[in-house]
């Protein structure tokens, strides 16, 4: 990493620079210069073979022109000097010399060791073009030993006629050596211009970089709260200046920050002794600042880096709303319809209020959310609405029945003797269940501001359980449910209020013989869980309990079966005030069911009562 760190450094960057403009121009200049010298000696070396042709083309003009006898070839009549000139002029420079006659037969060649191609005729392309007369036949070859080659064909004319041709083939090798050698110094030369300027290049940058580096550490010391540094300060060039201007802004943040240091101890002692929450965000939502009351409120460890809509459970479109409007006030709470009956528990709902903040010409920068908990005053609020609403229903119910049967009275069923004692008591049952219902609601009221006193004494829990099955045996006869007591032999005694419990035991025995089928069974049973506490439970083979109802069972007036519970004379109320009574003796009520399987009601209460009792 710290190589990596290294070679992004200003000054590596502008000694790479320095060698790459170096490396381009020189290879540029290379590929021009050494392109142009290779063409420069490819002319040269061409014309000079060329210059070779036209000499020798006019020195055998004369004697290819000869006509030969009759059945004879002309190879057999040339002079002995034609072969001499060719062999002697240019097996020096090694070049391969050929003069062919008109038919494309070889008369004489340079070579030694091609001798015997006199009177053989050379069948190259170059040679056929030149004896038609075309001029500039050349061609780079690669012969067998793979040697680059130059050939020439040039016709030979004698009084504008095409007597034969010269033919010549020349090493190239020597030329491309010298193109080699000229590569070799362009490329040391190269090394050398790279070596010098990234000497230079590196005293250069390091004039340049080490102000800079100088400026950085400054800078970092200021970031780590060093504002009494002041960076150095040489000549008047344009780092000297920056310079000048980081030591002003050094001062002048020092004075910015001891500042805001003041007023932001002032927020934070305002913030952190609020009851309210608050919630502060930038333009696009990002949380800035809050306190510790709303972390609480929201469950959450801490908003840094977190957003208003994520925190608050809000779309983006509403923030966006709430951005541009006035200030606005709202209910949240997540996981909760406020069109339910009932506010489940640990959901927490909150009042939020929340303000745009606006900046001069800048239109709105943010947001501030103030949170309240209204979360018990929502549960009175819905426990107010659902009270009013369900005691209205129920006593709607009976009162509507009694005006109707009344309007029947008196509209001539009283005349009937048979058909209003019908109705007479139609009035009646309702009206006792009207009565009960109330004295319900009494009872409810009572427990519910403590006003009901407990008179607690020593009862036998057997002998309890017994006289409750004995007081709904003749009910338990008519549907054939059978029923058992079991008490624990180590139970025999407990400290409790034998008629507020003895009310707990009536209305689920009579919870369980009602939702019992015919032929089924009641267990009651008692035991002690542990040393400190007694445990009485109530158990059926009746229809049970749904699992969506088992959370809201003990809600005052909720009804499993709503129909089916009014017409068996329920007032909704047994298990509510089951609840009240064993809380106010300090216990706790659970209930389990299974669907079509039978419920069962445990209520478990403390024995240290006694102890309390006796002193």
């Amino acid at each position: 990493m710290r190589g990596l760190r290294f070679f992004r450094t200003i000054q590596v960057k502008l000694v790479i620079i320095y060698l790459l403009l170096i490396l381009v121009a020189m290879q540029l200049i290379a590929v021009y210069f050494i392109g142009t010298v290779k063409n420069s000696l490819t002319e040269s070396f061409t014309n000079n073979m060329k210059e070779q042709a036209d000499i020798l083309s006019k020195l055998a003009a004369q004697s290819l022109s000869a006509k030969p006898e009759q059945g004879t070839d002309v190879s057999d009549q040339q002079p002995d000097d034609l072969s001499l000139v060719v062999q002697n002029l240019f097996s020096i420079s090694g070049t391969e010399v050929q003069v062919l006659d008109s038919n494309g037969k070889i008369v004489a060649t340079s070579l030694q060791v091609h001798q015997s191609y006199i009177g053989k005729k050379n069948t190259s392309l170059a040679v056929s073009r030149a004896l038609q007369g075309i001029p500039d036949n050349e061609d780079e070859i690669i012969d067998e030993d793979n040697v680059r080659k130059k050939m020439i064909a040039q016709p030979v004319t004698y009084n504008d006629k095409v007597v034969g041709a010269v033919y010549m083939v020349a090493s190239m090798n020597d030329m491309y050596d010298t193109v080699e050698r000229v590569n070799r110094i362009f490329v040391s030369g190269t090394l050398i211009a790279l070596s010098l300027t990234g000497v230079l290049g590196v005293v250069l940058s390091h004039t340049i970089t080490s102000p800079i580096q100088g400026l950085t550490r400054h800078a970092s010391a200021v970031a780590d709260g060093k504002f009494d540094l002041q960076a150095p300060v040489h000549g008047d060039d344009e780092i000297s200046r920056l310079s000048m201007a980081f030591n002003n802004m050094t001062t002048r943040l020092r004075d910015a920050l001891s500042l805001n240091e003041e007023e932001n101890e002032k927020l934070v002692s305002v913030l952190s002794n609020m009851s309210d929450g608050v919630l502060a965000s930038d333009e696009n939502g990002q949380i800035i600042v809050w306190n510790r009351r709303a972390l609480e409120l929201l469950g959450v460890d801490s908003g840094e880096g977190r957003e208003l809509k994520e925190l608050l459970g809000m779309s983006e479109q509403q923030v966006l709303e709430l951005l541009k409007g006035p200030v606005q006030t709202t209910i949240l709470s997540r996981g909760w319809d406020e069109e339910e009956e009932a506010l489940p528990e640990g959901i927490s709902v909150l009042r939020a209020t929340f303000s745009p903040i606006h900046r001069r010409n800048k239109g709105t920068t943010g947001m501030i959310a103030v949170l309240q908990d209204v979360t018990e005053q929502e549960k009175l609020e819905q426990s107010r609405r659902q009270f009013v609403a369900n005691v209205s229903h129920e006593l709607r119910t009976p009162l509507t029945t009694i005006k109707s049967y009344t309007e029947a009275l008196a509209g001539g069923a009283l005349e009937e003797r048979e058909l209003s004692e019908r109705f007479v008591g139609v009035i009646q049952s309702e009206t006792e269940r009207m009565i009960r219902l109330v004295t319900d609601l009494l009872h409810l009221s009572r427990l519910d501001s403590n006003q009901a006193q407990l008179r607690r004494r020593q009862t036998d829990v057997l002998e309890m359980l017994d006289e409750v099955s004995d007081r709904f045996s003749f009910q338990m006869r008519q549907k054939s449910i059978r029923i058992s007591v079991h008490v624990a032999p180590e139970l025999k005694n407990a400290w409790l209020d034998r008629d507020q419990i003895d009310q707990v035991l009536d209305n689920l025995v009579s919870n369980a013989i009602k939702y019992t089928l015919d032929g089924g069974s009641i267990e009651l049973s008692a035991y002690n869980p542990d040393p400190s506490s007694v445990a009485i439970s109530v158990k059926d083979t009746g229809i049970g309990i749904p699992k969506k109802d088992l959370s809201r069972i003990f809600d005052r007036f909720y009804r499993v079966d709503k129909a089916r519970s009014r017409n068996m004379g329920g007032t909704g109320l047994g298990l509510s005030i089951a609840r009240e009574i064993v809380k106010a003796h300090g216990g706790v009520i659970a209930l389990e069911s299974e669907l079509g399987e039978g419920t069962k009601v445990t209520f478990t209460l403390p024995t240290l009562q006694e102890e309390a009792e006796l002193a």
